[in-house]
C-alpha cells in the first residue's frame, strides 16, 4: 500500500476536500510545489491556480481551483486555506472568459482612475480558472 498523507482544502465558504492523498501539486507564490507524504514542514502563500490531488483509491486526480491563500505542510498532513476554492468541473468557463476580457480591457485603458493592481489580480484569477477548465477538458478528451 502506498504511503499517504491527510489533505484538507477549505475556503471561507466550505470544505472542498478532506481525505488521504499520495501526492499533491499546488501553485506556490515562489513556484509550483509537488508534495509527497513525509514532506518537510513548510508554510507558504499560494497564488491563483489549480491544486491537483492524487488519491490512493482513484486514478483520476481531484482538481480544485484556488484564488490564493495559505498552504501548510506537515509530514503527515497538508492544509490549504484558500480565499476561494472551486472544483474544476464547477467553474463557469464563459464567466471566466468574460472576466479575462474585462480585465484586459481595463489594463488597456490608460485612465488615471484605473486600479491596475485589482485589474491585474482579476486577470490572473481568470487565467488560472480558464487553465483549470482547459486542463480538465483535455483529461476528459473534450
Amino acid at each position: 500500500m502506498a504511503m499517504t498523507m491527510h489533505v484538507d482544502v477549505v475556503s471561507a465558504e466550505e470544505e472542498i476536500f478532506s481525505g488521504p492523498a499520495t501526492m499533491l501539486f499546488a501553485p506556490g507564490v515562489m513556484g509550483d510545489l509537488g508534495i509527497f507524504p513525509r514532506h518537510a514542514p513548510l508554510l507558504t502563500r499560494i497564488k491563483p491556480g489549480e491544486v491537483r490531488i492524487q488519491t490512493p483509491d482513484s486514478e483520476e486526480e481531484q482538481v480544485i481551483y484556488v484564488s490564493g491563500g495559505m498552504l501548510e505542510i506537515q509530514p503527515a498532513a497538508v492544509t490549504i486555506l484558500a480565499d476561494t476554492a472551486t472544483r474544476a468541473h464547477d467553474i463557469d468557463e464563459a464567466a471566466a472568459l468574460e472576466a479575462k476580457e474585462r480585465a484586459e480591457k481595463t489594463l488597456k485603458d490608460q485612465k488615471d482612475d484605473v486600479d491596475y493592481a485589482a485589474a491585474t489580480a482579476e486577470l490572473a484569477e481568470a487565467m488560472a480558472q480558464i487553465q483549470a477548465v482547459q486542463r480538465l477538458k483535455k483529461k476528459l478528451g473534450q
